[in-house]
């Protein structure tokens, strides 16, 4: 006898959920029990399928924190036929969940991480990024998009405990904050970053769902999810255009390493495994770091003048010919002359070709001119002939006189090495004092004992992609890149030439001698002069005490930006202390020992020279601590966080130490209280100031 239905509204909630985590369960299982043996004709294609369905079964694994489902909407009408064959499922019976019809003729449809089906197909959980879903952050009181009621669901380890109804058809019900969404924006932050697909609001959903040929950039204050949306929108791309990304390929790029693995499970807990990530110089890691430039060096290496500069390095070694090429086959001799020889050379210069594909191309257009002459003379050459030609030794003789090989490390090496070289290929371009900037203290003898800096390693990349063509992504995701150099920035764009870019930065948080002034400069320098800027003010994570006191030096390191703005009002949240002299180590820990009574992670924020320091009485505190990008635990929930790192990064909790040590520890003070306003802005419940020495003038008013 079939079990009685429940009219508890919960309890029903509940029971689709086991329903469609046991279905998420028949997928798994149906595509692991496939038998590939008899379906590939070769090993080759046997193991590019069975590659693919490896991935398709980690795609559908069950992560029991992540809710399978955290909303519902229940449509006015049902939803038209063409936009169910969009949604690749067909429509469920009625009451059947994920798409089932209800009374009066609309339609339900539970919206979550990733497509959920039952044995017949029908869906028991809908995509959050399928067209269906999209009402589901757009809908409101004045747009209600056909929509009659928005469920959001509460979820305690993994339990689903509360829903929350929002009946957007009914005038008579008035706009109230959802407690829910509240809570799940305030939930403590244990481990590496989470998705915000249960909390995506409008203006953040609109640049989600932004078309994959455009590339667009997002000024996005502290707590605004600039972040968070950037990655969504990948995810949504690769939904919506799996196939051309599968192709073309995926990119997101971190300022570190450390921001990379705090990052790393947005994307696995969406289903997308194939997303590939980079710090810049892992993108150009052509040689091997280690040195470091001043900052004037660093500047000047960063400018997109030096462009020019190796543009005009690469092409140095190119000569005209003075003798004629001759060329015996048999028992003739085919002469071409200087001045042909001449005009092939200067034709292939003109063309600004990749310096490898003319030089590749110069013997076939000298064995093309010993072809015509070949004809004139009553012989019926064929391509067969013209690559012999091409292949013989007095052509050869010519290319590597006129157009030499060049080795991209090899060239940069001897620039900076070499005085006169750097001159020759500078003038008009660097001063005399810039040149003498950028060379090396100490010339380079080979490029294996060389000490390259980061900044060097961009050079290297850059001649490389002038003598052969990077290859192309589909879309690249650039975050903080409002620290990236002119010449950085031109590194990261060749790498999506043909496709598409989401950048993710805020000018206020350039710390580096280099930062962007304006979103138009890094644009143009990333090759991406047309792209779309937007900017998020509203804050989602930081709360409004915290971040207004942050603002407050918005005026001295960015006076054109507007000063965010916070929905989370949190009295309290904001605790400034002054130390007296020789206290400051225990002031720190008495605040960590403090952060930790509450639940979710702590950060201590420190300037980089204060970090041995802190580290040695944490330990002899028996308080253990972790770097950052490592993820916490119940045995370790306090993180050490030099303030060099602290970009990207947050915490439930943050105790930040001496302001005025962090200030001091840049080269000038602008970039000191960039770096300051980052580590303000890091907590997410609350956070403790200590300072012994004068706060900066700004934020004492």
């Amino acid at each position: 006898m079939p079990a009685t239905p429940t009219t508890d509204p919960l309890q029903r909630e509940r029971d689709h959920l086991a329903a469609s985590r046991s279905a998420l369960r028949a997928m798994r299982e149906d595509v692991q029990s496939l038998d590939l043996r008899d379906v590939t004709g070769t090993w080759v294609s046997a193991a590019v399928l069975q590659n693919q369905i490896e991935a398709r079964i980690a795609a559908l694994a069950d992560l029991s924190h992540t809710p399978l489902f955290f909303g519902r909407l229940d449509y006015l009408h049902a939803i038209s036929e063409e936009l169910s064959e969009r949604e690749g499922a067909a429509r469920s019976a009625p009451g059947k969940g994920g798409g089932g019809r209800r009374a009066g003729g609309g339609e339900s449809f539970y919206i979550g991480r990733r497509h959920v089906h039952d044995a017949d197909g029908d869906p028991m959980v809908i995509d959050w990024r399928a067209p269906v879903s999209q009402p589901f952050y757009r809908a409101s009181r004045t747009e209600p998009l056909d929509v009659e009621r928005r469920r959001r669901f509460g979820y305690t380890g993994g339990e689903l405990t509360a829903y929350e109804d929002e009946h957007l058809s009914d005038p008579a019900e008035t706009d109230t904050a959802s407690a829910l969404l509240a809570a799940e924006i305030e939930k403590p932050r244990v481990g590496p970053m989470r998705d915000i697909v249960a909390t995506i609001q409008p203006e953040q959903d609109e640049i989600v769902r932004s078309d994959v040929t455009g590339t667009i950039c997002v000024q996005g204050a502290p707590g605004t999810g600039k972040t968070a949306v950037g990655l969504h929108r990948v995810a949504y791309l690769l939904y919506a255009h799996r196939e051309r990304l599968a192709r073309t390929g995926t990119l997101v790029i971190g300022p570190n390493n450390a921001f990379l693995s705090y990052i790393e499970q947005v994307l696995p807990a969406l289903g997308e495994l194939d997303v590939a990530q980079a710090t810049v110089q892992q993108l150009v890691g052509h040689v091997e770091v280690r040195g470091e430039d001043d900052p004037q060096a660093a500047r000047l290496k960063g400018d997109a003048r030096m462009a020019e500069v190796l543009r005009r390095a690469v092409r140095a070694g190119i000569v005209l010919p003075t003798e004629p090429c001759v060329v015996v086959r048999g028992s003739r001799r085919w002469r071409v002359p200087v001045y042909e020889l001449v005009e092939i050379i200067e034709e292939l210069k003109g063309r600004e070709i990749r310096y490898g594909a003319a030089r590749d191309a110069l013997p076939q257009r000298i064995a093309h001119a010993v072809l015509l002459k070949m004809e004139q003379g009553g012989e019926a050459p064929d391509d067969r002939v013209q690559d012999a030609v091409a292949r013989n030794a007095a052509v050869k003789a010519v290319v590597k006189e006129c157009w030499p090989a060049v080795d991209p490390a090899k060239l940069v090496l001897r620039l900076l090495s070499d005085p006169q070289f750097l001159a020759a290929c500078a003038e008009g371009v660097l001063t005399a004092q810039e040149q003498q900037a950028v060379l090396w203290p100490k010339p380079g003898r080979s490029v294996k004992t060389a000490r390259w800096t980061q900044a060097d390693a961009v050079l290297v990349d850059e001649v490389t992609d002038l003598v052969q063509r990077t290859p192309s992504l589909g879309h690249v995701v650039l975050d903080e890149a409002q620290d990236l150099s002119p010449m950085q920035y031109r590194a990261v764009g060749r790498r999506c030439t043909t496709g598409s870019a989401t950048v993710l930065g805020d000018l206020a948080q350039g710390t580096t001698p280099w930062a962007a002034a304006s979103w138009p400069d890094a644009l143009h320098h990333l090759g991406k002069p047309d792209a779309h800027v937007e900017e998020l003010t509203k804050g989602f994570r930081v709360p409004e005490e915290v971040i207004a006191y942050a603002s407050r030096l918005l005026p001295a390191i960015a006076p054109g930006l507007a000063p965010a703005t916070s929905v989370r009002d949190a009295p309290g949240s904001l605790t400034i202390r002054h130390i007296a002299d020789g206290e400051s180590v225990a002031a720190v820990l008495a605040a960590c020992h403090e952060a930790l009574e509450h639940e979710g992670s702590t950060g201590l924020i420190a300037a980089d020279a204060r970090i041995p320091v802190l580290a040695e009485a944490l330990t002899a505190a028996g308080l253990p601590y972790l770097s950052p990008g490592t993820e916490t635990s119940a045995e370790a929930r306090l993180t050490l966080v030099p303030a060099s790192l602290a970009k990207g990064l947050e915490y439930d909790y943050v105790v930040l130490d001496e302001p005025a040590a962090v200030i001091a520890g840049e080269p000038d003070e602008r970039t000191g209280l960039r770096r300051l306003y980052v580590a303000l802005t890091r907590a997410v419940s609350g956070l403790t100031v200590l300072h012994g020495e004068p706060l900066p003038e700004q934020l004492r008013r």
